[in-house]
């Protein structure tokens, strides 16, 4: 039975039991909570908290979908076992305050062991349930007859939804929940169900359905702790059966990636790698395969490449895939080849992708060109961090990690070339720097249900809207309305503790429509605290993050709040992105669509839709059309008016926003002119602004790029930071220029002659080096080495003095041709070169294994391929001392 034969079953099954069918919801989270869908039952919130259950005009309060989800909370474990995915289908039923316990149980066993639906053997099935529900016990031993040795309970940390939630809360909405596990047999494991249930994690043990029963309303515990949980007025079902494990069941494959989807891309990757795949140690063929189906179902659902937000995790995801292709050897764009098999496998429950196929491909592959380019860069990085170190040093884990970790460069990769230089790198180091980011990315992106339901805001009810002051003000008196810290209200706050106060009036301007949050000051009678950043909530709260300094804050204490002096650099660049999109819409035309931005005191930022780069003319164009803006000193006014006026006037709105009835609607008061046509400014905005457009003062574009299909961006500088980015690079000029003795109009000729004197050169070292390397060769023809028959092969063995890396290599190619060899050994001064016959490789030789033991031998380590290997040593004598033992 095919996943797509499953998925079908599962939904005309509960079409059959009164369900209304729904299509999948975008990857794209319904709600703000969760940078995408993770679950199936996220689009129902409004519904599972009492909203009528009617989807396009159909009231139906039974649902079913299967809905594709991403969770990205431990990605670095994708490829690395067999079970963790980035992108996966969740089956779902759904009832609301309709049908409960008892249907849901006998529904998921119905489908699981009918017959004519998915023929589970029910006696290979193993249930959990909360501990204390003996409801759930009675219908799974009473009513479906499963044997109570084929029930566990656990405690609420692991059968209960939220986790913990009797103890620990949240308060609200919460319930016990019954997992069904499916025994697949000893050929997937020695384990028995006994053993399971302590760890967890099993091959034969696998989970395949959760029952959610939401049925209690979680209230404040007692003074004594005793949790109090309250039966809501209608109970709800939440179910979720993972289409990928029961169709490894149902297939009987051992992993999702052996399934009828994943296969087929698994096999290209191996065809276009030309690495056969070999299961469990075939990690990268994994990671490629998995994050080519995520990042196309992403893509395919509308969300961009970005530097933020979603786009940045898309992308995140994309480079991981490309590091591991980088790993099985593409070093061209190959990864986009993948995309139809994706379409072909996914497509007929989710006709996005066909319909956006070509799309996705083109996106594909700009990132796979964009990235390769970043890796060679880290190539080059690396390089540098090498060259300046003695050999036998030791590169440290952060270096290796901000390789990683800033510019996606492997640590496989970072390992391999720093052997060749003869160091090697503190592994211990990059795992702990690897493990403390993790860490704080889990921290970030942790997922409970819990958090759906804003589970942690009720430290916020009852709060009015804060007043919002300043456009006009930038210091005023207020009152603290409220202290909030890990979601609850606090009494008071002392010296060196931060959380989030509440005013009851604010100059702090609130992230949002790009523009950063403010930071200042908080001053009070005996006390002062940091303002680090402010934030809004969708009601209007302001959100003033504050670390106090001295004194002790209370709630209703008067404090006077003062914006930092970084607003009106801000405020600099938020105008200059207004005239920046005017400019760029007169210079390359109305498909100018703006696409996110960030405005913030050192710089600003704007994606825009446009199919090309910049030319040198058209950013010129760009610049000077700003500058005549700025140079022109025209007021800059902004008013509020209905929205339908605004865009009768010819208002731009910003991407990104939500608009009410009324709109702020920033103007500026004069228009320049491009190619005989007036240029001008009007657009919908609630963020900060000059007064005047010379006010701005200078302004630089520092270049574009291509930050997804068909968007482009661009960065700029205004006022200070604009001038003291021109006045860093004139004098970086003129140094170089002193450096080279020749003056900065003279630059260019001086390093055009420098670079052909470089390549000049270094062709001559070269023959000098080929010449070196023949020489000590018996003049080309491999007489020089010593060759003798170790563990059934012909083996050659040279030391050459100063050759180092790309050398040694050619010499070892020569080696192998000219010696008649099946395997080589080349020995510079700290470096060894393993090569390998095919033929000598089919019989068995291996060129990692025996450069792992010579580099042992001689102080160091290496590794490699069957055909080709490398190591950095101390001690190359010492290691081709050791050949005789090492076979």
């Amino acid at each position: 039975m095919t996943t797509a034969q499953i998925r079908e079953k599962y939904l005309q099954f509960f079409e059959g039991k009164g369900h209304l069918r729904l299509p999948s919801y975008s990857t794209v989270a319904p709600d703000p909570t969760t940078l995408f869908t993770v679950a199936g039952m996220q689009p129902f919130k409004d519904q599972f908290m009492g909203a009528p259950a009617v989807f396009d005009g159909v009231a139906n309060r039974r649902v079913t979908t299967a809905q594709k989800c991403v969770r990205l909370g431990d990605i670095e474990n994708v490829g690395r076992t067999r079970r963790h995915l980035s992108l996966f289908e969740m089956m779902g039923n759904f009832s609301f305050g309709d049908y409960f316990k008892r249907d849901a149980i006998h529904w998921a066993w119905e489908f699981l062991t009918g017959a004519e639906w998915m023929g589970m053997d029910a006696s290979k099935m193993y249930v959990t349930i909360y501990k204390d529900d003996e409801e759930a016990f009675t219908y799974w031993t009473q009513e479906i007859g499963l044997d109570a040795s084929h029930i566990h309970r656990f405690d609420a940390d692991e059968n209960f939804w939220p986790a913990n939630a009797p103890l620990e809360g949240p308060n609200g909405p919460c319930g016990p929940c019954s997992e069904i596990y499916y025994d697949r047999g000893p050929k997937y494991g020695e384990d028995t169900w006994g053993d399971y249930f302590q760890t967890r994690e099993s091959a034969r043990f696998l989970e395949v359905w959760n029952l959610v029963f939401p049925q209690f309303d979680r209230q404040e515990p007692l003074a004594d702790g005793t949790p109090v949980l309250r039966d809501l007025p209608f109970k709800n079902i939440d179910t979720g059966m993972g289409l990928e494990r029961v169709a490894s069941v149902v297939q009987d494959v051992p992993d999702f990636y052996s399934n009828d989807v994943f296969a087929p891309i698994v096999a290209r990757v191996a065809e276009l790698s030309g690495k056969p795949y070999e299961g469990e140690v075939s990690v990268s063929h994994r990671v490629v395969a998995e994050h080519l189906r995520s990042v196309s179902m992403i893509l395919a659902d509308g969300t961009p490449f970005s530097n933020t937000g979603r786009g940045y995790t898309l992308r995140k995801i994309m480079r991981r895939a490309i590091r591991h292709g980088y790993l099985l050897g593409f070093r061209e764009p190959t990864l986009f080849q993948l995309v139809p098999l994706v379409v072909e496998g996914m497509s007929s429950a989710y006709p996005e992708l066909r319909d956006n196929q070509a799309k996705v491909e083109a996106s594909v592959k700009a990132e796979e060109e964009r990235f390769l380019k970043t890796l060679e860069g880290g190539i080059q990085r690396l390089g540098g961090l090498l060259s300046g170190m003695e050999r036998g040093a030791v590169l440290s884990g952060q270096d290796a990690f901000v390789l990683y970790d800033t510019y996606g460069f492997p640590v496989d990769l970072t390992l391999e070339i720093a052997e060749e230089y003869g160091i090697t790198v503190d592994e211990a180091g990059y795992a702990e720097s690897l493990e403390n980011a993790q860490e704080i990315a889990r921290a970030g992106s942790k997922y409970g249900k819990s958090e759906l339901f804003g589970g942690n805001q009720e430290a916020l009810e009852g709060l009015a809207r804060t007043e919002f002051v300043g456009y006009d003000e930038l210091s005023v008196q207020a009152d603290v309305v409220a202290l909030m810290g890990a979601g609850e209200r606090l009494s008071h706050l002392t010296a060196g503790s931060e959380a989030t106060v509440v005013l009851s009036r604010t100059p702090f301007y609130a992230e949002g429509g790009g523009e950063v949050g403010d930071t200042g000051r908080l001053e009070w009678d005996g006390g002062a605290g940091i303002v680090r950043d402010t934030r809004k909530t969708p009601q209007g709260v302001f959100l003033h993050d504050v670390l106090v300094e001295e004194g002790e804050l209370r709630e209703g204490v008067s404090v006077r709040g003062v914006v930092s002096g970084e607003r009106r650099a801000t405020e600099r660049h938020h105008t200059a992105t207004h005239l920046l999109h005017a400019a760029l819409r007169a210079v390359l035309g109305e498909g100018v669509a703006q696409k996110g931005s960030l405005v913030a005191p050192d710089r600003l930022r704007f994606d825009f839709s446009h199919g090309s780069a910049l030319t040198a003319p058209e950013i010129a164009a760009v610049e000077l059309l700003v500058s005549r803006w700025v140079s022109a000193n025209f007021p800059v006014t902004w008013q509020e008016m209905p929205i339908a006026d605004a865009k009768a006037a010819g208002a731009t709105a910003l991407f990104g926003e939500k608009y009410g009835e009324t709109v702020r609607v920033v103007r500026v008061g004069g228009s320049v002119e491009y190619a005989g046509q007036p240029v001008s400014s009007m657009e919908l905005c609630g963020g900060a602004h000059v007064r005047r457009t010379g006010d701005i003062g200078a302004f630089v574009i520092l270049g574009d790029e291509n930050v997804a299909a068909g968007v482009r961006r661009v960065e700029a500088l205004a006022g200070d930071a604009a001038t003291a980015w021109v006045r860093e690079r004139l004098n970086a000029a003129a140094k170089v220029a002193s450096l080279l003795n020749t003056s900065v109009d003279g630059l260019e000729a001086r390093v055009s002659g420098l670079q052909s004197q470089l390549k000049a050169a270094e062709k001559d070292v070269a023959a000098v080096k080929r010449q070196l390397a023949e020489a000590q060769m018996g003049g080309g023809n491999g007489g020089a080495a010593q060759t003798r028959e170790l563990g059934g092969f012909r083996v050659a063995a040279l030391k050459l003095a100063g050759l180092e890396g790309n050398e040694l290599r050619g010499a070892a190619d020569k080696l192998l041709d000219q010696s008649g060899a099946d395997m080589v050994i080349v020995a510079g001064e700290k470096g060894l070169v393993v090569k390998a016959t095919k033929d000598a490789v089919t019989r068995g030789a291996h060129a990692g294994q025996l450069i792992g033991k010579l580099a042992a031998a001689g102080g160091g380590k290496g590794g490699g391929r069957p055909d080709m290997a490398q190591a950095g040593v101390t001690d190359t004598d010492a290691a081709l001392g050791a050949l005789d033992t090492a076979f």
